[in-house]
Protein backbone atom coordinates (compact mmCIF):
# COMPACT_ATOMS: atom_id res chain seq x y z
CA UNK A 1 0.00 0.00 0.00
CA UNK A 2 1.18 3.79 -0.81
CA UNK A 3 1.49 5.90 1.75
CA UNK A 4 1.11 9.42 1.04
CA UNK A 5 2.79 12.01 3.39
CA UNK A 6 1.37 15.06 4.38
CA UNK A 7 3.70 18.58 4.36
CA UNK A 8 3.84 17.66 8.14
CA UNK A 9 5.93 14.30 7.52
CA UNK A 10 7.44 15.53 4.27
CA UNK A 11 9.34 18.08 6.33
CA UNK A 12 10.30 15.51 8.91
CA UNK A 13 11.59 13.74 5.83
CA UNK A 14 13.65 16.79 4.35
CA UNK A 15 15.50 16.56 7.96
CA UNK A 16 16.40 13.00 7.96
CA UNK A 17 17.58 13.60 4.15
CA UNK A 18 19.56 16.54 5.19
CA UNK A 19 21.47 14.10 7.70
CA UNK A 20 21.77 11.18 5.48
CA UNK A 21 22.88 13.52 2.79
CA UNK A 22 25.44 15.49 5.40
CA UNK A 23 27.09 11.59 6.26
CA UNK A 24 27.33 10.88 2.32
CA UNK A 25 29.34 13.84 2.38
CA UNK A 26 31.45 13.41 4.67
CA UNK A 27 32.41 9.44 3.81
CA UNK A 28 32.74 11.04 0.22
CA UNK A 29 35.56 13.25 1.59
CA UNK A 30 37.31 10.13 3.22
CA UNK A 31 37.63 8.13 -0.08
CA UNK A 32 41.37 7.81 -0.93
CA UNK A 33 44.21 5.51 -1.47
CA UNK A 34 44.94 3.71 1.90
CA UNK A 35 41.77 4.18 3.83
CA UNK A 36 39.82 1.27 4.66
CA UNK A 37 36.07 0.82 4.35
CA UNK A 38 35.57 0.45 7.89
CA UNK A 39 36.98 3.53 8.57
CA UNK A 40 34.63 5.01 5.81
CA UNK A 41 31.45 3.24 7.88
CA UNK A 42 32.88 4.60 11.28
CA UNK A 43 32.73 8.27 10.03
CA UNK A 44 28.77 7.31 8.46
CA UNK A 45 28.00 6.09 11.88
CA UNK A 46 29.43 8.99 14.15
CA UNK A 47 28.16 11.82 11.88
CA UNK A 48 24.58 10.71 11.80
CA UNK A 49 24.49 9.47 15.84
CA UNK A 50 25.98 13.49 16.21
CA UNK A 51 22.91 14.74 14.57
CA UNK A 52 20.65 12.69 17.20
CA UNK A 53 19.89 10.31 14.20
CA UNK A 54 19.97 6.44 13.74
CA UNK A 55 21.60 4.65 11.00
CA UNK A 56 19.00 3.09 8.84
CA UNK A 57 21.14 0.53 7.55
CA UNK A 58 22.64 -0.80 10.88
CA UNK A 59 21.42 -4.09 11.74
CA UNK A 60 18.56 -3.79 9.09
CA UNK A 61 17.59 -7.23 8.30
CA UNK A 62 20.91 -8.05 9.85
CA UNK A 63 23.00 -6.62 8.05
CA UNK A 64 26.70 -5.49 9.99
CA UNK A 65 26.95 -1.72 8.92
CA UNK A 66 26.00 1.28 8.61
CA UNK A 67 26.32 2.20 5.38
CA UNK A 68 26.39 -0.12 2.20
CA UNK A 69 30.18 0.20 0.43
CA UNK A 70 30.82 -1.19 -3.11
CA UNK A 71 33.77 -1.00 -4.98
CA UNK A 72 34.78 -1.43 -8.40
CA UNK A 73 32.43 -4.48 -9.52
CA UNK A 74 30.77 -4.11 -6.29
CA UNK A 75 26.87 -3.42 -7.40
CA UNK A 76 25.71 -2.94 -4.00
CA UNK A 77 25.42 -4.06 -0.40
CA UNK A 78 28.89 -4.51 0.08
CA UNK A 79 29.97 -4.72 3.36
CA UNK A 80 32.61 -2.64 5.03
CA UNK A 81 35.87 -4.24 6.01
CA UNK A 82 39.28 -3.40 7.77
CA UNK A 83 40.93 -5.38 5.12
CA UNK A 84 39.53 -3.91 2.32
CA UNK A 85 42.39 -0.93 1.38
CA UNK A 86 41.09 1.58 -1.30
CA UNK A 87 43.33 2.53 -3.84
CA UNK A 88 44.02 4.75 -6.56
CA UNK A 89 41.75 4.35 -9.78
CA UNK A 90 39.19 2.38 -7.57
CA UNK A 91 35.46 3.97 -7.75
CA UNK A 92 33.41 3.48 -4.61
CA UNK A 93 29.55 3.47 -4.65
CA UNK A 94 28.57 4.68 -0.53
CA UNK A 95 24.48 4.06 0.35
CA UNK A 96 23.53 5.90 3.27
CA UNK A 97 20.26 6.13 5.29
CA UNK A 98 19.26 7.79 8.08
CA UNK A 99 16.40 8.01 10.39
CA UNK A 100 14.88 11.04 12.31
CA UNK A 101 12.14 11.81 14.19
CA UNK A 102 10.38 8.37 12.97
CA UNK A 103 11.33 8.71 9.44
CA UNK A 104 13.60 8.20 7.24
CA UNK A 105 16.01 9.54 4.21
CA UNK A 106 18.21 6.85 1.80
CA UNK A 107 21.15 8.26 -0.67
CA UNK A 108 23.66 6.91 -2.62
CA UNK A 109 26.62 7.94 -4.55
CA UNK A 110 29.82 6.57 -6.29
CA UNK A 111 32.52 8.88 -5.46
CA UNK A 112 36.23 8.59 -7.78
CA UNK A 113 39.22 7.08 -5.50
CA UNK A 114 41.52 9.66 -6.71
CA UNK A 115 42.54 9.19 -10.70
CA UNK A 116 39.93 7.10 -12.76
CA UNK A 117 39.75 5.43 -15.86
CA UNK A 118 37.90 7.86 -18.52
CA UNK A 119 35.87 4.35 -18.78
CA UNK A 120 35.18 4.80 -14.88
CA UNK A 121 34.31 8.48 -15.00
CA UNK A 122 32.00 7.67 -17.62
CA UNK A 123 29.76 5.44 -16.46
CA UNK A 124 29.93 7.53 -13.08
CA UNK A 125 28.72 10.67 -15.28
CA UNK A 126 26.13 8.55 -17.24
CA UNK A 127 24.59 7.00 -14.34
CA UNK A 128 24.39 10.06 -11.94
CA UNK A 129 22.86 12.14 -15.14
CA UNK A 130 20.52 9.09 -15.28
CA UNK A 131 19.28 9.71 -12.21
CA UNK A 132 18.43 13.16 -12.81
CA UNK A 133 16.78 11.95 -16.31
CA UNK A 134 14.24 9.70 -13.88
CA UNK A 135 13.71 12.55 -11.06
CA UNK A 136 12.52 15.00 -14.22
CA UNK A 137 9.73 12.49 -14.68
CA UNK A 138 8.77 12.31 -11.04
CA UNK A 139 5.63 14.47 -11.54
CA UNK A 140 2.07 14.55 -10.41
CA UNK A 141 -0.26 12.52 -13.08
CA UNK A 142 2.80 10.79 -14.49
CA UNK A 143 3.24 6.80 -13.65
CA UNK A 144 5.94 4.85 -12.67
CA UNK A 145 7.28 3.52 -15.70
CA UNK A 146 7.66 7.10 -16.98
CA UNK A 147 10.45 7.31 -14.12
CA UNK A 148 11.80 3.63 -15.19
CA UNK A 149 11.90 4.48 -19.14
CA UNK A 150 13.58 7.60 -18.29
CA UNK A 151 16.51 6.03 -17.04
CA UNK A 152 16.66 2.93 -19.05
CA UNK A 153 16.82 5.35 -21.81
CA UNK A 154 19.47 7.71 -21.43
CA UNK A 155 21.66 4.47 -19.99
CA UNK A 156 20.99 2.15 -22.49
CA UNK A 157 21.43 5.14 -24.81
CA UNK A 158 25.25 4.76 -24.23
CA UNK A 159 25.33 1.28 -23.78
CA UNK A 160 25.68 0.23 -20.73
CA UNK A 161 22.91 -1.63 -18.69
CA UNK A 162 20.44 -1.25 -16.15
CA UNK A 163 20.53 -4.22 -12.86
CA UNK A 164 16.83 -5.28 -12.81
CA UNK A 165 17.49 -7.17 -10.51
CA UNK A 166 17.26 -4.65 -7.54
CA UNK A 167 15.11 -1.29 -7.92
CA UNK A 168 14.39 1.91 -6.20
CA UNK A 169 11.12 1.80 -3.44
CA UNK A 170 8.90 4.08 -1.49
CA UNK A 171 10.27 5.91 1.64
CA UNK A 172 8.52 6.79 4.91
CA UNK A 173 8.55 5.58 8.12
CA UNK A 174 9.83 2.77 7.17
CA UNK A 175 12.98 2.26 4.75
CA UNK A 176 11.19 0.17 2.17
CA UNK A 177 7.65 0.84 1.66
CA UNK A 178 5.59 0.48 -1.27
CA UNK A 179 6.22 1.16 -4.48
CA UNK A 180 8.63 -0.52 -5.64
CA UNK A 181 10.99 1.80 -8.02
CA UNK A 182 11.82 0.02 -10.90
CA UNK A 183 15.20 2.00 -13.68
CA UNK A 184 13.31 0.68 -16.64
CA UNK A 185 9.89 0.46 -18.16
CA UNK A 186 7.07 1.73 -20.15
CA UNK A 187 5.83 5.38 -20.48
CA UNK A 188 2.24 5.73 -19.35
CA UNK A 189 2.26 2.20 -17.49
CA UNK A 190 2.45 1.69 -13.69
CA UNK A 191 1.53 3.07 -10.61
CA UNK A 192 0.16 7.00 -10.73
CA UNK A 193 2.30 9.62 -9.33
CA UNK A 194 0.87 11.50 -6.63
CA UNK A 195 1.24 14.32 -4.51
CA UNK A 196 2.47 13.43 -1.18
CA UNK A 197 3.94 10.28 -2.46
CA UNK A 198 7.92 9.58 -1.30
CA UNK A 199 10.49 7.49 -3.37
CA UNK A 200 13.82 6.68 -3.75
CA UNK A 201 14.83 7.06 -7.51
CA UNK A 202 18.06 4.56 -7.60
CA UNK A 203 20.26 3.48 -10.81
CA UNK A 204 22.59 1.10 -10.76
CA UNK A 205 23.97 0.81 -13.84
CA UNK A 206 26.73 -1.57 -15.31
CA UNK A 207 29.50 -1.46 -17.52
CA UNK A 208 28.47 -4.55 -19.07
CA UNK A 209 26.07 -7.13 -18.83
CA UNK A 210 22.96 -5.99 -16.30
CA UNK A 211 23.02 -9.60 -14.70
CA UNK A 212 24.41 -9.83 -11.17
CA UNK A 213 25.16 -12.76 -8.72
CA UNK A 214 25.29 -12.47 -4.51
CA UNK A 215 28.48 -13.93 -2.93
CA UNK A 216 28.53 -15.93 0.00
CA UNK A 217 28.07 -13.60 2.50
CA UNK A 218 24.66 -13.32 1.68
CA UNK A 219 24.79 -9.43 0.76
CA UNK A 220 27.45 -8.59 -1.62
CA UNK A 221 26.02 -8.17 -5.07
CA UNK A 222 28.55 -8.14 -7.74
CA UNK A 223 28.41 -8.23 -11.44
CA UNK A 224 28.60 -10.88 -13.24
CA UNK A 225 30.91 -10.60 -15.59
CA UNK A 226 33.25 -8.63 -13.41
CA UNK A 227 32.96 -4.86 -14.96
CA UNK A 228 32.52 -1.75 -13.23
CA UNK A 229 29.23 -0.56 -11.80
CA UNK A 230 28.18 2.50 -10.53
CA UNK A 231 25.02 3.75 -7.97
CA UNK A 232 23.51 6.64 -7.26
CA UNK A 233 19.88 7.59 -5.28
CA UNK A 234 17.83 10.53 -3.95
CA UNK A 235 14.99 10.33 -1.98
CA UNK A 236 12.30 12.47 -3.46
CA UNK A 237 9.02 14.04 -2.85
CA UNK A 238 6.05 14.26 -5.34
CA UNK A 239 4.42 17.32 -5.06
CA UNK A 240 1.99 19.74 -6.72
CA UNK A 241 5.05 21.96 -8.36
CA UNK A 242 7.02 19.06 -9.04
CA UNK A 243 9.34 16.62 -7.65
CA UNK A 244 11.26 17.86 -4.41
CA UNK A 245 14.97 16.20 -3.40
CA UNK A 246 14.46 15.51 0.26
CA UNK A 247 18.55 14.13 0.48
CA UNK A 248 20.26 17.58 0.05
CA UNK A 249 23.17 18.76 2.06
CA UNK A 250 22.36 22.24 4.24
Amino acid sequence: MVILKTARVIRKMREAGRISSGALREAGKAVEPGVSTLEIDNIVRNYIEKQGATPSFLGYGGFPASACISVNNVVIHGIPSEKQILKAGDIVSIDVGAKYDGYHGDNAFTFPCGDVSKEAKALMDATRNSLMEGISKAVAGNRLGDIGAAVQRYVEARSYSVVRDYVGHGVGAKLHEDPSVPNYGTPGRGVRLLPGMTIAIEPMVNQGTPRVRVLGDEWTTVTADGKLSAHFEHTIAITQDGPVILTLPD
